[in-house]
């Protein structure tokens, strides 16, 4: 199932940016949280996402750094079938914090309503993908003096 060249769950723990791309092909940036071996995105009727996955939930997933200043050129690539789950406030919580910091009171007011809004109402839901791969590569390189 996987191809590791590096601590993939300690690489997966940075606030990075994932992209997903689904049938069509249509291709989008997102957070996530990796936990319990699956990477996690909010989504709902809202988006586009949302309907692509119930429509067809083979996606895969992509989360990558190039720093250009110390050759440093890492990726994980993820595929599978993805499952919309209900939402719960502290995995929200955790994902916010992760990327907005600690302290919600700085955060903007587009990303609070999904902790406080009624999930039921708002339709919110969690897009689940535990890979059915996942290739971890490392592609680093020397940078010259």
């Amino acid at each position: 199932m996987a191809s590791l060249d590096f601590d993939v769950d300690s690489f997966l723990q940075q606030p990075l940016t994932a992209r997903i791309a689904t049938s069509g092909p249509t291709v989008r940036p997102v957070w996530f949280l990796w936990e319990e071996g699956a990477f996690w995105t909010v989504t709902g009727p809202w988006a586009r996402l949302f309907d692509r996955v119930q429509e067809d939930p083979s996606i895969a997933l992509v989360v990558d750094e190039c720093d250009l200043a110390t050759g440093r050129v890492r990726q994980v690539i993820a595929r599978g079938q993805a499952e919309l789950v209900p939402f719960d406030v502290p995995r929200g919580r955790r994902k916010l914090a992760r990327y907005l910091g600690a302290n919600e009171t700085l955060w903007d007011a587009r990303f609070v309503h999904y902790l406080y809004d009624d999930p039921g109402e708002r339709g919110t839901a969690w897009l689940r993908l535990a890979p059915a791969s996942l290739t971890a590569k490392d592609l680093s390189y020397s940078v010259g003096p």
